[in-house]
């Protein structure tokens, strides 16, 4: 794993540490990607990470005088799926990112690690690249300004150099008569990764096609343009026929490939399947249905925006220097662990072993903890980031003297079976009543989107929480 984690304090302070280290060292924000590649040893010679979830004002999504939309480099998921702003202005990219993994990577993962990360099955690289997003790359040589398209050279890989770091995210806002729609099919609702996805923006009066902007991922070792397609839409009025070509047109734009997920022929088919889909959405104002007005973020009061973490200047943890937090409101230290997850510290260094250990990879759910008021995946949080912050796990649900309503709905329903997801699930049902006391049936299911069981249907799991709901409104 790493030898140094460093809790940066200030951007120049990042910009300083990669001159220095450059290949040796690699931003850290959501880690909910670099955490699995380092377990699996997939980047060597990475032996710093710099956290950079310290450094005030990186979450900021705003619009200027100009009517260019501005992304942080730690604006979340879920704080784009939850945005008035990128709602109306960037509807497939707040779509986009409502349908990555769970709330709890959500909660983690940012837009700009989802780019850096150059997966083309990652699902906000395909809007971002039909809103034609610009990026702005910082190093202590200066700024450079690209378009995404450019930012790209392969299957994981970009121009970013090793002391570069993504300051900002750009694209011009969808106004006038421009309404855009994004598709995703994957093998399952949720916590499943694009086999093909596909974002189309087009300008529209009434329904003539003045302009289209149609990007396809998960089809090719990059996200491509289907620009044979957008130049026969100009011009045209949307009707069957036209939503027809266009989507065959589209699919000679891919270049498919084969792996465990889908075949290349498969995923040929299923290109034509989800721009006559996103085409026909739009056609039909449908772009946002399916989509919630106000998602599931389980964040609690926090709402979505990064938690700050411990205030102040840079520390380094290494194999020596303390971790302390506040864990169930109690301030804890250890001296070891500095190189585990959040989960192992809390069952390994503080004897706490009630979050669980299932899938390790952020897929079950079954470690799910708050950190700073939201719930996260803990296998995917790296032990340091939580020097200063304030942990609860699920030993410290329950009041004085009283199980949480929740737990004692679990009881009473019988939603308990081999035991092992419960911790997760009662997180999760949890932080739902506190962001949501009267939760729908369709909420109570956004919420544990994130926790699988093995043992049941889910039934009784929902049914406690909607009685837990239902004992806390008497």
């Amino acid at each position: 794993m790493w030898r140094e984690y460093i809790n940066a304090a200030t951007v120049d302070e990042v910009l300083t540490i990669l001159a220095e280290r450059r290949e040796r060292a690699r931003i850290v924000a959501g880690a909910t990607d670099l955490l699995l590649e380092m377990e699996r040893g997939a980047r060597k010679g990475v032996d710093t990470l710099i956290d950079v979830t310290r450094i005030p004002g990186l979450d900021r999504i705003a619009a200027d005088a100009e009517g260019m939309v501005h992304l942080g480099p730690l604006v979340t998921h879920n704080a784009v799926a939850a945005s008035p702003l990128l709602r109306k202005a960037a509807l497939p990219l707040a779509r986009a990112s409502w349908e990555v993994g769970s709330p709890q990577i959500r909660n983690r993962g940012t837009i700009a690690g989802n780019l850096v990360t150059a997966s083309p099955a990652n699902d906000t690289i395909t809007p971002l690249v039909a809103l034609d997003a610009l990026l702005t790359l910082r190093s202590k040589r200066g700024e450079r300004h690209l378009a995404l398209r450019e930012f790209y050279t392969g299957v994981r890989r970009t121009t970013l150099e090793p002391d570069e770091m993504v300051v900002d995210i750009a694209f011009r806002a969808l106004a006038g008569g421009e309404r855009g729609a994004f598709v995703k099919l994957a093998l399952r609702r949720a916590q499943a990764i694009s086999l093909v996805n596909a974002a189309v923006i087009l300008d529209l009066d009434g329904l003539q096609v003045t302009g289209a902007r149609i990007a396809l991922g998960a089809v090719a070792p990059t996200i491509v343009r289907a620009q044979a397609a957008e130049e026969m839409l100009a011009g045209r009025m949307l009707d069957e026929h036209t939503i027809e070509v266009a989507a065959e047109l589209a699919v000679a734009a891919a270049r498919a490939i084969s792996d465990v997920r889908g075949s290349a022929s498969y995923r040929t088919a299923m290109v034509r399947s989800t721009v006559r889909r996103a085409l026909a959405a739009i056609r039909e104002r449908r772009e946002a249905e399916g989509f919630p007005d106000h998602p599931i973020l389980l964040a609690g009061g926090s709402g979505a925006q990064a938690p700050a973490g411990a205030p102040g200047g840079r520390k380094i943890h290494s194999g020596e220097t303390p971790i302390t937090l506040r864990v169930n409101g109690v301030e804890r230290t250890a001296a070891g662990g500095q190189h585990k997850s959040l989960l192992r510290f809390l069952r390994e260094e503080l004897a706490l072993p009630g979050s669980k250990e299932g899938c390790a990879e952020g897929e079950c759910g079954a470690c799910t903890v708050y950190l700073d008021g939201q719930a996260v995946m803990s296998c995917l949080v790296p032990a340091a980031r939580a020097d200063g912050a304030e942990v609860v796990t699920v030993e410290g649900l329950a009041g004085e003297g009283a199980l949480h309503p929740v737990q004692q709905a679990f009881m009473e329903e019988g939603a308990v079976q081999c035991g092992y997801c419960t911790p997760g699930f009662l997180m999760s049902g949890a932080k739902l009543l506190e962001e949501r006391p009267t939760p729908s049936q369709d909420e109570i299911r956004q919420a544990i989107t994130g926790n699988l069981c093995r043992c049941t249907g889910y039934y009784k799991i929902i049914s406690a929480i909607d009685r837990a709901a239902a004992a806390a409104r008497r």
